[in-house]
């Protein structure tokens, strides 16, 4: 079942997101990573910045966590995370087609340029990496992340983002 996280959920997510993440140790720039890679606080913070999170719950449990966050002429999905153990069983792309729905907006996705996984599961599921000079530009305007992480990530797109021939693509124009 997917359903909004709430308050209560807090702890649960902490631990989904830091076990999940165990995945990027040894992978991303050892300078970006850290225990626990995402902090309480980092968490309560992105919740306060807007990042509104679902969960994909069996049996009473939360399994996997995927944030959305309007930035008015985007729409970014974060902090997408299942349990080691229930990955590849389909929780990630229930989360994403069920957060695609939430919105109109291009869907931006930000992730490390090392996790081969993570990009070959927003390929598999319809989104395109942009080039590097888009990559920059929207990292820069629409997350709030370190330089470092800026120039060690990516970005995807879904098909309503139409890119500008040789620059990023700052007004999103839909394509319908």
């Amino acid at each position: 079942m997917i359903r909004p996280c709430v308050e209560t959920d807090l702890e649960n997510m902490f631990l989904i997101v830091n076990d999940a993440a165990i995945a990027y140790k040894g992978v991303i720039p050892e300078d970006c990573w850290h225990e626990p890679y995402m902090a309480m606080e980092e968490l309560a913070h992105e919740i306060r910045d807007g990042v509104i999170f679902w969960g994909w719950e069996e049996d009473g449990e939360l399994q996997g966590v995927m944030g959305i966050q309007d930035r008015g002429p985007v729409t970014l999905i974060r902090h997408a995370y299942v349990r080691t153990e229930r990955r590849n069983s389909g929780i990630g792309t229930k989360l994403l087609r069920h957060l695609e729905q939430l919105t109109e907006t291009p869907i931006l996705i930000g992730t490390w340029l090392a996790a081969n996984w993570a990009i070959r599961f927003y390929e598999k599921n319809g989104y395109r990496m942009l080039s590097r000079v888009e990559t920059d530009a929207l990292l820069r305007r629409y997350w709030r992340i370190p330089e470092r992480q800026i120039v060690t990530s990516i970005v995807l797109a879904d098909k309503k983002w139409v890119p500008v021939e040789g620059k990023a693509n700052l007004s999103p124009q839909r394509r319908d």
